[in-house]
């Protein structure tokens, strides 16, 4: 921030002047809230170099700071602590240069800057997405949405997983009990139909497998032995080898899928610029695997397996060649990260939105990486993000009983509606406009919700919790813009002047201030990778918003200069919040 630059500079033209001495860094931070004062230097830091007193040394460094820097008007001491009152006018000034900054705190990229590609949902086409994909598509669209804002070019991606036993297990249950039912026949979303009969598939392997345990197998020898997975087995050796049929089916079946996660991603308000596919990409890497064995990086075992030692790196030895030539997911996913650098030269760097269980998969698949010689490989970064559950407890996909994204966004949705209903904030609204604004209210009680909570934090998720009109939740903050639209919309002057000289409310003052943190939250945000650090920024800023409002009037103030003053400070603030809450996917509502 510009002030804290300022007073680092003329702190230590003070100790210089004063003490003799140079220094290099200045340490502040915020004033507690018991003394008078907007930034704290602390000077116990100075002490042993300056052999004085720390009340002493304060108080004269304080006293050089209001004769010199027209920003600082007083000061006290306590303790080790400087505390520094900054003037009106500064505020004032300060925002009166951002005042009409729609996208104040927003960097645009600089030329030539390299590329961030982020990868998120990846999601397998066996089955519909899930509770966890919702966090992880919420997370990735965010982080990319932040870098985006921090300066960065960022490209969105996602690998689709739509090649394997699991997909072969679909496509068999279909052919044997789905009676030639279609999306279009059922009225069910393609995902949905599809991952019907990966339920299907799993009741009836199971069944064989009791079977088999009945004749006298054990429960290992039963699940090799069961037709089911065999003929599972066989037709995916048949996709490898295309035969035509089951290409022609596998198609199809995927088609109707990727048609109902289109229709999920567009309902979650999450997109991407590019797609990998995992049919295309599981050969990518193979060649690789040569290059890394003329340069000494991996090693052929005597089996022809080859193999990577990382135990000198902490790690363990890796293959990433099986003996009968074929490639392990690792390969894959080195082929897939080289690949994207080629389809899109401009990337620098990579960000990869997966579980936390996959944490040393990343750290090996980046080491790897970097001892191939790509320079991008000092720039990925695994977001790595806890469970999510649900009060009810975990989800499992194959017995069918995962929480559906579709259900649960139609949920939050009825949620939302129940609650606002209830509270009766409705006069006056079409049906249509209940509609959208029930929708508006529930994705954003979800998205938020989930976004407060440090990704790498497993988390609970209560649908009632995320939707109540108070504390730290997405309707509480929307809730505050739309009371910020209201004030404006009553507003019937002319809010366009620049007042230069005022007073401030204290309110006023931490009202700046915490408007003023927005560019410093968002570079933080993009370094961390965490959306939480804009979400729990926002409700501090609404939390600060309201307290204003309680405490000055706004509309009803007599003095023209500070009416005007007030309503575009909430103007600001309602700008804040709307950006804010773009950078986490989430709409605002202008009435609630």
């Amino acid at each position: 921030m510009a002030l804290h630059h300022t007073l680092t500079t003329h702190i230590q033209k003070a100790v210089l002047e004063l003490f003799n001495i140079s220094i290099e860094k200045v340490e502040f931070q915020a004033t507690r809230k018991e003394f008078e004062g907007d930034i704290t230097m602390v000077v116990f830091p100075l002490v042993k170099a300056l052999k004085g007193n720390p009340v002493e040394i304060g108080n004269q460094i304080g006293n050089y700071l209001v004769a010199n820097l027209n920003e600082v008007s007083k000061f006290n001491v306590v303790g080790g602590f400087l505390n520094i009152v900054i003037s009106d006018a500064f505020y004032v000034e300060f925002f009166n240069t951002i005042k009409n900054n729609e996208t104040f705190g927003f960097v645009a990229p600089k030329e030539g800057e390299k590329a961030v590609m982020v990868e998120y949902s990846s999601p397998n086409t066996n089955k519909p997405l899930h509770l966890g994909h919702i966090r992880n598509n919420l997370l990735g669209y965010s982080v990319a949405e932040i870098l985006k804002a921090a300066g960065n070019k960022v490209y969105k991606t996602q690998i689709i997983n739509d090649r394997g036993i699991h997909i072969c297990k679909s496509m068999l249950a279909w052919q044997k009990f789905g009676k030639g039912e279609t999306p279009a026949s059922t009225g069910l979303k393609g995902d949905k139909l599809v991952g019907n009969f990966y339920v299907e598939f799993d009741k009836q392997y199971k069944k064989e497998i009791s079977e088999l345990i009945a004749q006298g197998k054990t429960e290992d020898e039963a699940k090799k032995l069961a037709p089911s997975i065999l003929e599972a087995q066989q037709m995916l050796l048949d996709w490898e080898n295309g035969k035509p049929e089951v290409i022609e089916l596998w198609k199809t079946m995927n088609q109707w899928v990727y048609d109902g996660f289109a229709q999920t991603y567009k309902n979650l308000g999450v997109d991407f610029d590019s797609y990998y596919y995992e049919s295309n990409t599981y050969l990518l890497g193979k060649e690789v695997v040569q290059f890394g064995l003329e340069k000494g990086i991996f090693e052929k075992d005597p089996d022809g397996s080859v193999w990577i030692d990382l135990t000198a790196d902490g790690l363990d030895r890796k293959i990433v060649l099986r003996s009968d030539g074929t490639a392990v997911y690792m390969t894959q996913d080195i082929g897939t990260a080289i690949q994207r650098v080629k389809d899109f030269p401009d990337v620098g760097g990579m960000v990869y939105t997966v579980g936390n269980e996959q944490d040393y998969h990343f750290k090996v698949l980046f080491l790897i990486l970097k001892k191939l010689g790509f320079d991008w490989a000092d720039s990925l970064y695994h977001l790595s993000y806890g469970m999510v559950e649900l009060p009810s407890g975990k989800m499992k996909s194959r017995e069918g009983t995962v929480v559906d994204a579709d259900d649960l966004m139609a949920e939050m949705t009825t949620t939302a509606q129940t609650i606002s209903e209830e509270l009766g904030k409705l006069d006056g609204y079409s049906e249509e406009e209940k509609a959208v604004l029930f929708k508006t209210i529930g994705l954003g009680a979800l998205k938020y919700y989930m976004l407060k909570v440090d990704p790498k934090k497993q988390m609970m998720f209560n649908p009632e919790e995320s939707v109540d009109f108070a504390g730290n939740t997405g309707p509480f903050i929307q809730y505050t813009y739309a009371r910020i639209q209201s004030i404006l919309r009553k507003a019937d002057f002319d809010t366009s002047i620049s007042i230069s000289e005022l007073e401030l409310h204290e309110k006023e003052k931490e009202l700046i201030k915490q408007v003023q943190l927005f560019p410093e939250v968002i570079q933080n945000a993009a370094e961390n990778h965490s959306p939480a650090l804009i979400a729990n920024y926002t409700y501090d800023l609404v939390k600060e918003f309201n307290s204003f409002y309680q405490q000055v009037s706004i509309l009803g103030e007599e003095n023209h200069d500070k009416k005007v003053f007030r309503v575009q400070l909430s103007k600001s603030v309602g700008n804040t919040i709307k950006n804010a809450f773009q950078l986490l996917g989430i709409e605002v509502p202008e009435r609630m």
